[in-house]
């Protein structure tokens, strides 16, 4: 066993340990065999060589996240530090310009913060339909906005066209008050949520005026040929099979379609199958057709709804 002293000499101590130390805490969770003592400017740790070596390795890539970044969040800690092997590097990548997908409003800069959402980039890159299936909070649906807002700023689309089921799977929205407009937007507002960070709000409304942007349930996409458009099915886990084969067909020329959803979070009648999950059965081996599949690595909200997530899935394990 031996010990080293690292002193952290171009980042505030605060900013690795977190206040009343909790981000420390988080990152001595992953180093079980390293005993290590933070103070001020200095952390010293007692351990074997080898394991030494990594920890300083991926502190060296937390304080390079931080200066890239502006923030260190536990979150993000968490993330990097469940990375490795071939992951190591990617994780060292999402401090550089290269996940980029593009710039949003008032200097907000939207990049690939995850493995799985690089996958997405390079799967829109060489594929026509994507798959993106995963849990909540993984940034599926901010991703191929994102993709999509990029394809449109770069004209490669026409068009932007999102979707998803809107109550539930059944979109009855007659009971509703308002006109059909006032009846979507609950249901879309994760949508209109992603493209408000994007585009300037003067510019994304002439973009709905004009058409070039559309968000409308999943019923309106049937007998349409959507040409010259990145299109976005979103919640597509409470599509029926039906819905999920009229939606892909719909796909015409030069078209780009992302389909997001997470298999846990199915509301169709217990007599129904998800679309989504059949679609993935069928065309998981299909030329042209990309599947990447997120996990709680990948979550990027609060670190709750990571554990919330672990959580749930180990008591359905269980049953």
């Amino acid at each position: 066993m031996i010990e080293k002293t690292i002193t952290l000499d171009s980042v505030e101590p605060v900013e690795i340990y977190g206040v009343n130390d909790v981000k420390l805490n988080v990152i001595k969770k992953y180093f079980p065999k390293l005993k290590i003592i933070a103070r001020g400017y200095s952390i010293k740790v007692l351990g074997e060589a080898e394991d030494i070596a990594f920890f300083e390795k991926k502190l060296t890539m937390m304080v390079d996240y931080y200066h890239k970044n502006g923030l260190l969040t536990d979150t993000v800690i968490e993330r990097l530090l469940g990375q490795t092997g071939d992951n190591l590097l990617h994780a060292k990548e999402e401090a550089t310009g290269s996940d980029i997908i593009v710039f949003g409003n008032n200097g907000l800069v939207i990049k690939a913060r995850t493995d799985n959402q690089r996958k997405m980039m390079q799967s829109v890159a060489k594929s026509d339909m994507l798959f993106a299936v995963g849990p909540a909070g993984t940034g599926k649906t901010y991703t191929a906005v994102a993709l999509a807002v990029r394809a449109l700023k770069n004209k490669e689309v026409k068009r932007i066209i999102l979707t998803r089921p809107a109550v539930e799977a059944g979109e009855n929205l007659g009971f509703l008050p308002g006109d059909l407009k006032e009846k979507l937007d609950p249901y879309m507002q994760p949508l209109y949520d992603a493209l408000y960070d994007m585009i300037p709000l003067d510019k994304l409304n002439q973009y709905i005026e004009a058409k070039i942007i559309q968000i409308a349930p999943l019923a309106f996409m049937r007998g349409r040929t959507l040409d010259n458009a990145f299109v976005i099915l979103d919640e597509a886990q409470n599509t029926t099979e039906s819905q999920m084969k009229m939606f892909l067909t719909r796909m015409g020329a030069n078209a780009k379609f992302i389909i997001t959803g997470d298999m846990t979070q199915i509301d169709l009648p217990r007599h129904q199958t998800s679309g989504l999950a059949q679609a993935v059965r069928l065309l998981r081996k299909t030329e042209g057709i990309d599947i990447v599949e997120l996990t709680t690595i990948d979550v990027i909200r609060h670190r709750l709804v990571k554990a919330i997530i672990e959580k749930y899935e180990a008591d359905s394990i269980k049953k």
